[in-house]
């Protein structure tokens, strides 16, 4: 099995230390107008990289757009022109030295100027530009980029299908969890640098692992130009910095290919099953001046596979069939794995204000929270490149997935040419990366409310190009797939009442790739979103519904109050309905996360949806409430994710004095290594009332198996308390015991009295 790796490419990416030298940091300015015959009548300070919306709203004083309604202020920004510019003083170059303008990102589509001559023009915000201005320049110069407004299909109906032929997000068109915000502008890194006369721009590292894994066969192709006679050195070093392989010369001709083989590699494991090993690749070249170039960057070494899981080739069971349900199982250094993560959703509105800091917080907490993956939603941007190394670092696998969501994407050339020119750029700069695990063409694209299949054009590309560029990293069309489920997103089906718990214990899946559970946000984050007069009672056609707590997807969604009612009774203070739909969300992914879990080995994967936010919700299926502050459902997840752990089977959440409770207990074990013997205690607590119902002793676990164990039976007691919890207690490892608070639906005469002692 190979792997590839792109250093440098004009389309791709360069997550490198280079020597070419990067000029002082350019000063921006940024100016709009409805129409580009009109001139614009001012121009204000542009932050780069940023959005021409935040620069607005800083030079004009708008309110903060995450409060109440300002939001809505921004609209007319779509329709605008804008146009960045920036002065700067042609550099002292040595000869067959070249200036360079670099970005890594401009949204959506653009011309760049240069002293008013259009020097390119491109569709796309994912293709990095990379201009030589040597030839163009004057001892003074004026560098502008000229933006267009949003691009829509169609001005009516204003709702993502606007989004349905462009390769922009169409998050930013407006989601249950997104508001109406569409960015533009210069959104990733961008400067001048001066290159040396000699300059390596494309190196690929290819490496194939044999099948018992104690080799890698390495083969470099290095290409540039005026390379002929330049001296190289090429080394790869461990982890400790200890050189492992070296390779020098000079070079004959433009192109360059090194072939190595390095014996018992160490492996790139996901942090849950080993060690996210990583290698220093660093290549130089130099002349009788000195070094010219360094380019270094960290190396994985894995195979990552997607299988079938245990049970799929005889689904269905009747014929004629054209197929089973396909793969949805990894298998990572020839070790299947379960999967325990979540669908990441761009961190920030405004994409441009996304920094290395902000990324490696949430990459922490996720491995708190025992996550190995994360889905990269197709409705988002693909991340910046420091997404990516920190995913390498700590260990957390990448499914990432092209910018296709919820739209039938066209077969027209024109589409079909853009997507192409940024799905290669996407993968040119992503392959190299170990924690690459799977591409998927978009989300939810074979449903009704998209209407694409197998035959689509644009499905067909990405999966050519990902065959052409990755073979070894592998590829689905869509998610869901048959066999895999997308759903639940509620406690209680809005429709047949039914609970999370008993959808899940019927439910069949080779893979949970998403489901929902939601919740509203804390008092302290409401306060600083929604407006005092506003606050309390909640209410739709107010800024809660703006920010998501009422008509975002089905019926009263995310706040579901109809639901909390129900359970806990009218809610007479906010602190109390924030407190009671926490507790729903924490109990509600507890069922889903152990379940999925206890479906294994048919079952190999489990993704809730979300992770995270890119605006202060008032309520939301997050765990991490806007900026990367946790939920306490957060820290439920994270307990039902642990690779060992007591678990309980339950049948519901609410129940009634004097009836039949019963669950059933089981050890979960996802680690690589058998686990020992030993006795879980199983109790019910409910205030100062505790009652042991009974002890089982397991037996020693295989590898990564889980136990079944018996079957808790009793009678619900009478009790003070409105609640009641199930503790699971295993004695001597305090690190794997669980518990599940519950409901009681207390007798009608207790009910009454408690009423009138509440009045």
């Amino acid at each position: 099995m190979k792997r590839l790796f792109l250093f440098a490419v004009i389309i791709g990416h360069v997550s490198l230390l280079l020597s070419q030298t990067v000029l002082p940091e350019l000063k921006w300015e940024l100016a709009y107008t409805k129409n580009l015959t009109s001139p614009p009548s001012k121009f204000i300070p542009a932050t780069v990289p940023g959005a021409v919306q935040l620069d607005i709203a800083k030079a004009e004083k708008y309110g903060p757009y995450y409060y109440a309604e300002n939001w809505k202020d921004y609209g007319w920004m779509e329709d605008q022109y804008y146009i960045y510019k920036t002065s700067f003083t042609k550099p002292e170059l040595k000869p067959g030295q070249r200036l360079v303008f670099v970005s890594r990102g401009i949204d959506y589509q653009f011309q760049i100027f240069l002293n008013d001559e259009k020097l390119f023009e491109q569709e796309g915000m994912f293709t990095w530009v990379k201009l030589d201005l040597t030839d163009k320049l004057k001892s003074k110069n004026e560098l502008r980029i000229v933006v267009n407004p949003v691009p829509k299909k169609a001005p009516f109906p204003v709702d993502r299908s606007q989004a349905a032929n462009v390769t922009k997000p169409a998050v930013s068109y407006a989601w249950d969890w997104h508001p109406r915000l569409v960015p533009l502008g210069i959104w990733d890194e961008t400067h001048l640098e001066i290159q040396p006369a000699s300059f390596v721009n494309d190196v690929k590292l290819n490496y194939e692992l044999s099948k018992t894994f104690d080799a890698a066969k390495i083969k470099l192709n290095i290409s540039g130009r005026n390379l002929e006679n330049v001296a190289y050195s090429w080394k790869l070093k461990d982890a400790k910095g200890n050189e492992v392989l070296q390779s020098s010369g000079k070079f004959n001709g433009n192109e360059l290919v090194i072939d190595k083989e390095l014996s018992k590699p160490e492996l790139w494991w996901s942090h849950d099953h080993g060690t996210p090993y990583l290698y220093t690749s660093v290549l130089e070249i130099s002349d009788n001046s000195g070094v010219l170039q360094t380019i270094s960057r960290k190396v994985g070494f894995s195979r990552i596979q997607l299988v079938m899981n245990e049970g799929a080739w005889s689904e269905p069971s009747g014929f004629p069939k054209t197929r089973s349900n396909p793969p949805a199982q990894f298998m990572l250094n020839g070790r299947k794995i379960f999967v325990k993560g979540t669908n990441w959703v761009n961190p920030e509105i405004f994409p441009g204000i996304i920094t290395r800091e902000r990324y490696n917080k949430l990459l922490d907490q996720a491995v708190e929270a025992n996550f190995n993956i994360f889905r990269v939603w197709g409705g988002g941007i693909v991340n910046k490149e420091s997404f990516f190394e920190l995913c390498d670092e700590k260990g957390i696998l990448v499914w990432q997935e092209f910018p296709l969501a919820c739209n039938h994407y066209p077969d027209d050339p024109h589409y079909l040419q853009i997507l192409e020119q940024e799905a290669t750029s996407i993968i040119n700069r992503l392959r190299e990366h170990p924690s690459l695990a799977l591409w998927s063409g978009g989300n939810e694209l074979f449903n009704s409310w998209s209407g694409m299949d197998d035959q689509s054009l644009p499905l067909r590309l990405l999966n050519s190009l990902t065959l052409r560029f990755t073979p070894e990293v592998p590829f689905i069309p869509t998610s869901p797939l048959m066999g895999m489920g997308h759903g639940n997103y509620v406690f209680r089906d809005p429709s047949t009442k039914e609970e999370v718990f008993a959808n899940m214990n019927r439910s069949h899946f080779t893979a949970y790739t998403e489901f929902g559970m939601p919740s509203p946000s804390s008092v302290e984050i409401l306060k600083k979103i929604i407006p005092e007069k506003e606050l309390w009672p909640p209410k739709p056609g107010t800024s809660w519904e703006s920010h998501h707590a009422y008509n975002a997807w089905v019926g009263n969604t995310w706040l579901c109050e109809d639901i909390l009612n129900d359970y806990f009774g009218q809610a007479q203070s906010l602190e109390e309905l924030v407190k009671n739909g926490q507790l729903l969300q924490c109990e509600g992914y507890k069922a889903i996360f152990e379940e999925a879990r206890r479906q294994k080995p048919y079952c190999a994967m489990a993704l809730n949806w979300c992770y995270n936010e890119p605006w202060p919700t008032a309520a939301n299926n997050s765990i991490i409430n806007y900026p990367d502050i946790p939920k306490p459902a957060f820290y439920a997840v994270s307990n039902a994710c642990r690779p060992v752990c007591t678990s309980a089977r339950l049948k519901k959440f609410q129940w009634r004095e004097g009836e039949e409770f019963t669950a059933d207990i089981w050890l979960l074990n996802d680690l690589p290594k058998s686990i020992d013997g030993g006795t879980i205690v199983v109790k019910l607590v409910s205030g100062n009332y505790s009652a042991e119902l009974l002890k089982w002793d397991f037996s020693k676990t295989q590898p990564n198996v889980n136990i079944a164990g018996p079957t808790v039976r009793c009678k619900i007691p009478s009790l003070e308390e409105n609640t009641f919890k199930l503790v699971l207690e295993c004695v001597g490892h305090p690190e794997y015991n669980s518990e599940y608070t519950m409901v009681l639906r207390q007798s009608a005469k207790k009910a009454k009295g408690t009423a009138i002692m509440n009045q």
